[in-house]
């Protein structure tokens, strides 16, 4: 009799350890899995006030934004499917009717610039495609129309005698040029940016004013990148953009918050 109880007992032990086995290791790799997940990255914002706040474009130029352009071939197909001719309109026609500074920084060459020594790879294209020539820093000889000139549609908006057009960037970032000193000197300390292209003179924008002191919110469809050789410089611009600045908004976002600000 005490031999069949002893028996029963470890019988009823054997199934309550089935039972429990399971359980124990669906908990463990629960709390392995929460352990080891990536924590939800920031979205810090960005407070919008014509005040403080101004829109950046970078680049709005018929070698970008032109079919005529020659890099159109590069970017077309980002183009398009932004929307990012359109996009910047909005955005420049919205800052116009409610108040925010708008400042252009252009992307310009010299014919002493084709003698540079280095360059990276972009920038290498970028000479041989003989991209955003002028006759010289003091000649407007041939701009009209040109390349380098801005796309026809912008320039009411450009030449109003309002827009703050900055000295050319001559890579791809403002560090060469006096975009973050009017800025700050017009009280600026808030940038909505956009423009062309995206994952390179925009991102290095976004990088150097953030750098810089200011929050940058980048418009993240109005802007287009080369797709080239199997590269796609929008995603990487898109990744880039939401990792770095303090928001990645679209147009409509964008418009929304920067007419809101007024009531």
């Amino acid at each position: 009799m005490k031999k069949h109880t002893y028996y029963a007992y470890y019988q009823r032990k054997e199934m309550m350890m089935r039972k429990i086995l399971p359980c124990c290791l669906m908990l463990s790799l629960l709390l392995a899995s929460k352990a080891s997940a990536a924590p939800a990255l920031p979205t810090p914002g960005m407070q919008v006030d014509p005040a403080t706040t101004a829109l950046v474009i970078t680049d709005p130029q018929n070698d970008f934004l032109s079919p005529k352009g020659v890099a159109w071939p590069l970017v077309k197909d980002s183009v398009a499917a932004n929307h990012t001719i359109e996009h910047l309109e909005a955005l420049l026609q919205t800052a116009k009717s409610q108040n925010f500074q708008v400042f252009v920084s252009p992307h310009y060459y010299y014919p002493y610039d084709q003698n540079w020594q280095i360059g990276g790879a972009m920038e290498h294209w970028m000479h041989d495609a003989k991209m955003y020539q002028r006759k010289g820093p003091l000649s407007l000889e041939g701009f009209q129309g040109s390349g380098a000139d801005f796309l026809a549609r912008y320039k009411p908006y450009i030449e109003d005698g309002k827009t703050i057009i900055t000295g050319p960037h001559k890579i791809f970032g403002p560090e060469a040029n006096d975009l973050a000193l009017q800025l700050r000197k017009h009280g600026i300390t808030r940038v909505i940016l956009a423009g062309m292209s995206g994952n390179l003179c925009v991102e290095s924008h976004m990088r150097e004013l953030t750098e810089q002191g200011f929050e940058v919110a980048v418009v993240h469809d109005a802007t287009a990148s080369a797709q080239l050789n199997g590269l796609d410089g929008d995603q990487a611009a898109q990744t880039n953009f939401r990792m770095i600045a303090s928001a990645s908004w679209t147009t409509a976002e964008t418009v929304q918050k920067m007419k809101a600000a007024q009531r």
